[in-house]
């Protein structure tokens, strides 16, 4: 299969992450997580807007709120906060919060986070010092309008990519500690997920090194799609047998998560980092065309 990879022009991020396709608006949200940064890429005229959130310090997920079209729900610290933003505007304000997680928990804070075909919240928490990789701090949460932070699951890593198949019933859930890929039997209309097993574990692929599985995204045939932080690659698996169908190579190796959009829902959108000093073009967004799949929009939160 031939596939290409370009860069999304402009659209550099330190820490890029959380990339959300917003039908209505045609555009690409992102974040740039260490410097509470949101950004826009509108489809049509192939430009990136970038903002600060005034006051912040981490932006570790964007969803745009329903029937809000100024309002996103961004993950700042320990808090889910309402963000106003016109999309266009080089600052962003917080206007309240939504809700908040192990309040006494100071040296945690969020990491990624999306909604379910619901519009209901899911996301997660870890450690936001020291080495990130051995502390098992996190908790991963749903939430849904008016009500309080439900805890899925306790003694998370990195809580991290969230995936759902509502054909197959099925949650999508990476623990990036675990090196592990998770699925839980998911209730569409209740939201309870339950029956978590191991259906992919990249320890397997590369054993004398670990691969660090980041965010994910499914097409529409129920394959996965999961983003590897030191390997340069997404690699798009069968979920029912653990088989890689195919490795996307990336021309940097801090790739972060990925997700479908475009008009047709067939460019795979790919967020990366530059932790560490890499080389370029670390901390690009890429599209990746030709994959001949599709996959779903993001879906707006319901508050």
């Amino acid at each position: 299969m031939s596939y290409k990879v370009e860069a999304v022009p402009d659209s550099y991020a330190a820490l890029g992450e959380g990339p959300h396709w917003d039908v209505d608006r045609q555009s690409l949200y992102y974040v740039d997580l260490e410097s509470a940064g949101i950004n826009r890429y509108d489809f049509k005229q192939n430009k990136v807007y970038k903002a600060k959130i005034e006051g912040e310090i981490f932006a570790s997920f964007i969803l745009p709120v329903e029937n809000k079209p100024q309002e996103f729900a961004v993950g700042c610290g320990l808090r889910t906060v309402i963000v106003q933003w016109d999309g266009v505007s080089a600052v962003a304000k917080v206007t309240r919060t939504l809700f908040e997680v192990q309040p006494d928990l100071k040296e945690n804070r969020l990491n990624d986070a999306k909604t379910d075909p619901n519009g209901r919240f899911y996301g997660g928490t870890m450690a936001a010092s020291g080495d990130i990789f051995t502390q098992w701090k996190g908790e991963l949460y749903s939430w849904q309008a008016g009500g309080q932070p439900n805890a899925i699951r306790s003694k998370v890593g990195i809580s991290n990519g969230l995936a759902w198949d509502v054909k197959a019933k099925k949650l999508y859930f990476i623990d990036t500690n675990n090196h592990e890929v998770l699925a839980y039997d998911y209730n569409q209309s209740t939201g309870a997920v339950s029956n978590p097993k191991v259906i992919f574990d990249l320890r397997k692929i590369r054993p004398e090194g670990p691969l660090f599985p980041d965010g994910m995204t499914v097409d529409t045939e129920g394959n996965i799609y999961v983003a590897t932080f030191n390997g340069g690659t997404v690699f798009k698996v069968n979920p029912s047998t653990g088989k890689i169908l195919l490795e996307i190579k990336i021309p940097t190796t801090q790739i972060t998560s990925v997700a479908f959009g475009g008009p047709n829902l067939d460019i795979l959108y790919v967020t990366t980092a530059n932790k560490f000093d890499q080389p370029k073009p670390a901390g690009t967004t890429f599209q990746v065309t030709g994959l001949n799949a599709k996959g779903y929009a993001g879906v707006n939160l319901k508050i």
